[in-house]
């Protein structure tokens, strides 16, 4: 940075109008999961019907979990 030239914070979440950004994929946090093979298989299928990737159907069904009224 050359003298006189002032640095500007920058929210990475945020475009240049200050409207929120939408995350990309790339941009989602990646984990391992170890699944028993039985489970793979079935969430597998379950994903299949509901036409979602694997990981799309583990999402939908943690968002929703989460989602839950708590008892």
């Amino acid at each position: 940075m050359k003298g006189g030239e002032a640095m500007t914070e920058v929210d990475e979440n945020t475009s240049d109008d200050g409207t929120p950004r939408k995350r990309t994929t790339s941009e989602k946090k990646k984990i391992l999961l170890r699944l028993d093979p039985a489970l793979h298989e079935q969430l597998r299928l379950w994903a299949e019907r509901d036409f979602r990737s694997l990981n799309a159907q583990i999402e939908f069904l943690l968002k929703k979990s989460l989602s839950k009224p708590k008892d």
